[in-house]
């Protein structure tokens, strides 16, 4: 399945309600499930993650088999979850889910004494994880390098432990913003953590069952910044749903955006990007160690743009749906952007005068953040997307949006 996309031109000042972020949404529903009494949670996000999750956690029961699919996330919290609950699961997902590590965690929680098996390949999924006893163990080390995701699963199940859980992070810690936002969200509902330089603190606690609201996702607003910059000037979107003082590391995207000519505005819960002035900056170099997850969005803005630059802090990338700059390496050329990692597993250079050949397809490699990256660039002619429906994974009515902004989607 393919989509061709065009652009006619769309009305400046459209309003795009975004979704709920999938992030904090699935950090919640595993903290309601600790909890153990249901809350309201609004604007909870619709993404295949969180639905995976949801539907997941409501269907465990002893000798089950649960399903993440190609959802990341929900994989990662659930091994943690289900160390010490009740009962014999076995945890399973999509066959690129089966090629992305696990060992890092299951180590971790093994150490804690979990009862962890795994059925095919050595550190990787599918797992079996058997009803175990904690052992009293009070900290765990993990590399600070390695996914946010490993180290929030434990934090999140840290205050249910009976001893509580000090994490020590070894080394540089990426993708911060997401273990503060773990963090801040165990704080709101009850949990009691510290965090200090290098190491959470989390003591025996109970979460408490509250009404919550879901911020809107800053790693979706980042496609828009990218349809402004590459508009005219004055052109104008407005997003609702995000906060300037968000929980959510992407929000950086509205210095980045300046960089590129779109201010941003906030407003009685509306965001309103405004394309100021031409991109005069020819060459642009950014570390996305706290934000890997809009580097792509940047690198295609800079394609289309026609600036050259540095793209670093990336490590993460590699083990994401796909390797991300292996991706963007092969489909940028197509647009004769050069993408250059120099052997390095952690950043690459990009440089090209961009150019779009008519209807120029691009894969999306089972990544919705591809699909919806390379979106854009219907702004400059029509191009086509390989397997749309990816975009089901974060951002489900990702297309009817475009849409409503002036894409013809057929």
């Amino acid at each position: 399945m393919k989509y061709t996309l065009s652009y006619s031109g769309g009305q400046s000042g459209s309003k795009i309600k975004l979704n709920g972020s999938k992030s904090i949404s699935n950090r919640v529903l595993i903290i309601q499930a600790l909890c153990g009494e249901a809350f309201s949670i609004t604007n909870l996000s619709n993404a295949k993650d969180t639905t995976t999750l949801n539907l997941l956690l409501a269907s465990i029961a002893d000798d089950t088999l649960l399903d993440t699919g190609a959802a990341g996330t929900t994989f990662r919290f659930l091994t943690a979850y289900l160390a010490f609950q009740d009962g014999s699961q076995t945890l399973t997902g999509s066959p690129r889910m089966k090629e992305r590590p696990i060992g890092v965690l299951v180590d971790a929680l093994r150490k804690l004494g979990a009862d962890i098996t795994y059925l095919e390949k050595e550190g990787y999924p599918p797992l079996q994880i058997k009803n175990a006893k904690y052992n009293g163990v009070k900290e765990v080390q993990l590399p600070a390098d390695v996914s946010s995701q490993y180290i929030s699963a434990l934090m999140l199940i840290g205050p249910y432990l009976q001893n509580g859980l000090k994490i020590k992070l070894i080394g540089e810690i990426v993708s911060l913003p997401y273990l503060m936002m773990t963090k801040n969200l165990i704080s709101f509902f009850g949990g009691d953590i510290d965090f200090e330089t290098d190491t959470f603190t989390l003591r025996p606690s109970k979460y408490t069952a509250q009404p919550f609201q879901v911020e809107g996702d800053w790693s979706a607003a980042s496609y828009y910044y990218a349809i402004v910059a590459f508009e005219k000037i004055g052109f104008q979107i407005r997003l609702e749903g995000i906060h300037k003082d968000s929980l959510q590391g992407d929000h950086v995207m509205m210095d980045i955006g300046n960089h590129f000519g779109v201010e941003t505005s906030f407003d009685n819960g509306i965001a309103t990007l405004t394309k100021k002035q031409k991109v005069v900056i020819e060459s642009f170099k950014y570390d996305f160690l706290l934000c890997p997850d809009i580097a792509q969005t940047v690198s295609v803005m800079m394609a289309g743009l026609d600036v050259q630059g540095e793209l670093t802090g990336l490590k993460t990338l590699r083990i994401k749906e796909t390797d991300r700059i292996n991706a963007l390496r092969v489909e940028l050329a197509k647009v004769l952007v050069k993408v250059n990692d120099h052997g390095q597993e952690d950043c690459f250079t990009q440089v090209g005068k961009f150019d779009l050949s008519e209807n120029t397809c691009f894969d999306t490699y089972e990544d919705h953040r591809m699909a919806m990256a390379l979106a854009s660039l219907a702004i400059y002619g029509p191009i086509q997307i390989n397997e749309p429906n990816v975009v089901n994974k974060s951002y489900p009515e990702f297309w009817n949006d475009l849409k409503s902004l002036g894409f013809n989607i057929c």
